[in-house]
């Protein structure tokens, strides 16, 4: 069945999931390890927790992994061809706008292309590619009372241009809040 009136209508039968459950990490099939590595923790800033023959689990804040990389099928292997079914992208929330420009930044300095970066109107993205081809989106949400909404109530989601340079200039700003905090705790 692939009519999507009918498949809507079937889906709003069906009770809603608990909104306590989440996505709680990511396995990626990776041609190379330590080139994957390279990009999550040296680029990104993730941290490995642990490793194995052919696999490394890495996360951001203690987790036991947000993200698992290996190679026990995929070792010097390529990516999938265009056209083949498989995951669009791995998206990765950063909890504040600095933090996505911080994330800019070090793609900027590590010379790695984005594809695209759109505002949704409930969230900012940037769009890449890691080094086994697999899409990337490393994004933040905006605060929920700011999201846009249809005259009805529902969501209006949008894809527009982000500005990058307005993103970079959250750099700027971040600084000079810590610099601000820094000399009022030193006057205290």
């Amino acid at each position: 069945m692939s009519d999507p009136a009918a498949l809507e209508k079937q889906a709003l039968q069906l009770p809603t999931i608990d909104p306590r459950v989440r996505i709680g990490h990511v396995h990626l099939k990776v041609a190379d390890l330590q080139r994957a590595l390279d990009f999550y923790c040296g680029v990104l800033g993730f941290a490995l927790t642990t490793s194995r023959p052919g696999a490394a689990f890495i996360s951001a804040g203690g987790y036991h992994h947000h993200l698992g990389l290996n190679t026990w099928e995929s070792l010097g292997g390529s990516p999938p061809p265009p056209g083949s079914t498989g995951l669009y992208h791995t998206a990765i929330l950063y909890p504040t706008r600095p933090l996505l420009a911080d994330t800019l930044r070090r793609l900027i300095v590590a010379k790695i292309p984005l594809e695209g970066a759109s505002d949704h109107g409930v969230s900012e993205a940037l769009y890449l590619r890691d080094p086994d081809d697999n899409g990337v989106e490393l994004y933040w949400d905006r605060p929920k009372e700011m999201w846009p909404q249809k005259p009805d109530g529902s969501l209006r989601m949008v894809t527009n241009p982000l500005d990058l340079h307005d993103l970079l200039a959250e750099l700027d700003k971040a600084q000079a809040q810590r610099l601000v905090s820094r000399a009022q705790r030193s006057t205290k």
